[in-house]
Order: C-alpha cells, then structure tokens, then sequence
C-alpha cells in the first residue's frame, strides 16, 4: 500500500498510513526499515533527493538503527534513478561518519557507468579508489567492463578481462556476459561462442542473459540466421527466451505477418509484451502505413492488460500526425489529457497549430460565404441587364450632321 501510494505521489497519504503503522498500547508495531526504504526509492525516482536524505534520517525518529547498509541502501536508491551525482557528493561528505569501502565506492561505480553510461566518470570513480587505497573487486571490473562494453570499446573490455586473470580475480557471470556481448557487438561472434564454452567449462552456466548477449547484436548487425541458431541453442539448454530475445526478432521483421506469427509464439511460450514491445511495434508499422495493424496492436494492449500510458500515447498521435490522419491524432490527444498525460511540447505544439488553422479555415469560409452570394447575384443581375438591353429596341435616333452621327438627346 506505501508502494502505491507512493508511486501516485501521494507522500502525504503514504506518510499518515506510516505513523498508524507504528501502532500504539493496543496495536503492534508494523513499520520496518524496508518501509522507509520504499519512500526513499519513490523521492529518488522523482528526484526529490532532499526528501530521500531526510527520510533516511527518519530511521532515528522511529527508533531503527542507522548503519553502513543503510547507508548504502540510500546510495543505491540515489543511483538507480539517475541522482548519481548527488550519491557520490553524500558518499563523500559522510566519509567520517560512514567509512569509504570498496562496496559503497562500487554503488556509485555502477551509477556512472551501467545507469549513466559514462566511461569517463567511471574511469574517475575508478582512480579514486586506488587512490584512497580501496580495492577492486570482481564487481568493479564488472561495472566499469559493462560500461566499455556499452560504449563499444572492445580493447578497453579485453584490456580489463586480462587484468582480471593476471591478477587471479576470477570473473562471475556478470563479467562474462560483458564480454561476450562486446565480442558480438564487434562481430567477433566465433570468439564471442568460444568465451560461452569456456565460462561453461568453468562451471558457470550460460543463462538467459548470456544468450540475449549474443542473439542481440546479432540481430542487430542483420544476422538473422547466427542469431537463430543461437535461439535454438538456448531452447535446447531448456532456458526459456525473454521479452528481449523477442524484441530483437521483433526489430529485424520486414512484414506485418512475420510481426503477428511471432508474437503468437511468444504467447504459447508464456512471454508476454510489455509497453516497450508495442511502442516498438507501433512506430514500426507508422513508419510503414501500415495503420489498421497500428489500431489492431493499440487494441491487443489493452485486452493483454497493459493501458495505454504516457509513451504509447505520444508515439501513436505522432505516427498517425505524420500519416496525415490529423482527426485521429487529435482525438487520441484529447484522450490522453482527459487522463492527465502531459503531452509532448512538440507534438502539443503541432495540433495546437492544426487546430487553429482549422478554426482560422472554418471562420474565413463563413465570413466570405455572404459575399460571395452577394457578387454572384451583382454578377447575374448585370447579365440580365445587358441580355435585355440587347432584347429592347432601339429608342434612341440617329442625327447626321455635317458628315458625323450623333445620338439624339
């Protein structure tokens, strides 16, 4: 209920059900610190960080312990949702009261390069703990490898992995699926397949991910058929695919049927989409006019019980914009404010225009629409005069006068 609450934003509803929590002379206590750190990851995910330092704090108010996994917790809320920065400069202050070790320095390593993606702030983090004297574990080399391997710097990634065995830190799984996803992403596949074997043969079992590691960049670089053997591979392992193994087929299809088969199978193997596989799939069939597949996957979401949210939203009013179907996008627009979405500046911006040119268009035809009536029976009115003029008889005479014809007056 905390969680909800506070997913809504409802921190002051969330905050009165706390303190009832605390109970009384009649009433157990049922407030823990795993409630508090609910709240502390609800003002992280909207960068409230004054909010989460002072919920951490209210760990004493409630007479719970305040110690380094405490600490740490708030330091790991801080960076899952991007306040990296303000971890790290919390980190540092603090040092006096909770001393820098090597599992606090990694929380933060991680921030900078696996939700950041900076090799540069991670190569800083990464010198400072030498500098201070703290070692590097094999959860070091994992985050600042994943973030070489992101930003596909292969030398970088062997670089580490090499060190790693010289100086005898064996790699977990994490390290491993780095690697191999570097390896592929640098069509290094036969490598990236000899690397699988090998943590194999060193008793750590491929998963999923390791796999996803692989099929990925494949599909990405068009190999579809490498990336299918590796899929088979993986049923054969008996690991079941995940939604993105099925994103990256997703993403490489080229008809709307092979687009449809697909997501059936994905369904008898009990793997669901989510929002991200239809907004991929949305934009896709916008970009190829394929609209009525368009509303047939707007409708399929709702009935597989995922409402349409804020994304979904402005991908569709932006692919039916771009398709030339303004009533429709406009429509969908008004839909989504009437659920309180805040719509895109720019496409706000360009229906907004669309709508008053409408207006402007429907205003002018009004007012000219009289006018026009009222030339075409001046118009009219002076061909009937001239047809009778021409009808008449002549009524005036001639005078001829010195050589010249004059109309008589």
């Amino acid at each position: 209920m905390i969680s909800i609450l506070a997913k809504m934003k409802k921190f002051d509803t969330a905050w009165a059900l706390i303190d009832e929590m605390r109970g009384g002379k009649d009433r157990p206590c049922l407030l823990t610190p795993q409630t508090l750190l609910i709240m502390i990851r609800r003002y992280c995910a909207v960068h409230n960080v004054g909010k989460a330092i002072n919920t951490f704090y209210a760990h004493r108010r409630y007479n719970f312990d305040v110690g380094i996994e405490e600490f740490q917790g708030l330091l790991s809320a801080l960076c899952r949702y991007k306040n990296v920065r303000d971890a790290e400069h919390l980190l540092f202050c603090n040092k006096s009261v909770f001393p820098l070790n090597t599992k606090s320095l990694n929380i933060i390593l991680n921030g900078w390069c696996n939700v950041i993606v900076s090799p540069r702030q991670g190569e800083r983090i990464w010198k400072e703990m030498s500098k201070r004297g703290i070692a590097h574990d094999v959860v070091s080399y994992a985050c600042l490898i994943s973030c070489y391997s992101k930003s596909r710097n292969l030398n970088m990634v062997l670089k580490l992995f090499n060190r790693m065995k010289e100086l005898e830190i064996a790699p977990d799984r994490k390290v491993y699926n780095a690697v191999i996803h570097a390896l592929a992403k640098g069509r290094l596949v036969k490598e990236a397949v000899n690397l699988m074997r090998m943590m194999d043969d060193k008793g750590i079992a491929p998963n999923a991910v390791t796999y996803n590691s692989l099929i990925m960049p494949l599909c990405k670089a068009r190999n579809v058929d490498g990336a299918k053997k590796v899929f088979d591979e993986m049923l054969q392992q008996r690991l079941h695919p995940t939604i993105r193994t099925y994103n990256a087929f997703l993403r490489i299809l080229r008809t709307g049927e092979e687009v449809f088969e697909l997501l059936t199978k994905m369904k008898e193997m009990g793997c669901h989409p989510t929002y991200d596989t239809y907004i991929m799939l949305i934009r896709k069939f916008c970009r190829w006019r394929q609209l009525d597949n368009v509303f047939e996957l707007w409708n399929a979401m709702t009935e597989n019980g995922l409402s349409p949210d804020r994304s979904s939203y402005i991908v569709l009013i932006h692919g039916l914009f771009l398709n030339g179907k303004l009533e429709e996008a406009y429509r969908y627009y008004l839909e989504m404010k009437n659920k309180l979405f805040l719509p895109e500046p720019k496409i706000d911006e360009m229906l907004q225009a669309w709508v008053s040119g409408k207006q402007v268009t429907a205003i002018s035809t009004v007012e000219n629409q009289p006018h026009f009536n009222h030339l075409d029976q001046a118009s009219s009115g002076k061909l009937n005069r001239e047809s009778d003029f021409l009808r008449q008889p002549e009524s005036r005479t001639v005078v001829r006068e010195r050589g010249y014809s004059f109309w008589e007056h």
